[in-house]
Order: C-alpha cells, then structure tokens, then sequence
C-alpha cells in the first residue's frame, strides 16, 4: 500500500468516524470470513458497519475527533464496528455475535465523547432499542386521552342502562 492510499484510507475513516454516534473497538481473531460477513449484515440492518484496518491508520484516523480514546485500544487485530443512529441495535448485535463467536470479543467503546468497557457495552444492548421506548411512549401518552374518553361516555352509557332497566320493569 503506498502514501496515497494510505492518505484516502485515513481520510475515509476520517469521515467514517465524523459521521458515528457510537464506536467498538473488537478483536476478530481467528473468525472465518463468512461469519465475519454474517455480522456485517446484522450490522447494517442496525444503520451501522464494522470495519478492519491496520493499527497505524486507525489511530491516525481517529485524531481530532471524539473517538480519540479508541487509539489505546488498537493493537492486534482490530475491527472497528460504527453505529450512525443509536447505539442500542449495534450493540446488540455485537455482544450476541460475541457470545455466539468465542474468537470475537468486545474490547471497548466510545458513546457521546466517553470512553465505555466492554461490560458497559452488554449493558447498553439490554437497552430497549429507540422503537420499543417510542413505542411505549406513544403508548402511555394515548393512555391518558383513552381513559378519559371512557369516563365521560361512562355517564350516558349508565343513564341509557337506567332507561332500558325501567322500559324492561314497565314492559314486565
């Protein structure tokens, strides 16, 4: 790989850690390439990509940016795995491959500027992802209207039951 090579593949992992909300550092060890590929595109179902690079590009990428503390992490074989919406998919994605694949392990993270281990990582992926919390919001703030709805059609409903119960006692 010569010097303009080098320089386009630090720039686009320049850009690459620009654009990400959350980063991992992993070690990918002895992983064959098509369990490699089954992360990937676990990965990119979750708005995120893993990437593998050498050590020296990758520290020299990540300087100036809010990913800087990554570059004590890079050593041996690394992949780095980039998040671009939230940080709860990837990272469930990440430690269920982790668990299924002994050779790939979490060695840290970085989320909003602060450094994470990799125990904060399994944290975050028992998370309930941005949709679920959506989800549940929605549901509690359609809770109070719907509630309230029922107690004043309450009010009729009982005077209707009341009417019937006399027309039924008159009928009889």
């Amino acid at each position: 790989m010569n010097r303009d090579q080098k320089t386009d593949v630090i720039s686009e992992l320049n850009e690459t850690f620009s654009k990400a909300k959350f980063a991992v550092v992993a070690d990918y060890r002895g992983l064959k390439v098509t369990e490699l590929e089954k992360l990937r595109k676990e990965l990119r179902q979750n708005d995120a990509q893993i990437q593998v690079a050498k050590n020296t590009l990758l520290k020299l990428a990540v300087k100036g940016t809010a990913y800087e503390g990554l570059s004590d992490f890079f050593s041996g074989t690394t992949a780095v795995a980039v998040g671009f919406t939230e940080p709860v998919g990837p990272s469930k994605a990440l430690t269920a491959f982790a668990a299924e694949f002994n050779a790939f392990s979490i060695r840290s993270a970085v989320l909003e500027g602060s450094v994470l281990t990799a125990e904060d990582v399994v944290a975050l992926s028992k998370l309930p992802s941005r949709e679920q919390l959506l989800a549940k919001l929605l549901g509690t703030m359609s809770a109070v209207p719907t509630g309230f709805v029922r107690v004043l059609s309450a009010v009729p409903q009982k005077l209707l039951y009341a009417i019937s119960a006399i027309k039924d006692q008159k009928e009889n």
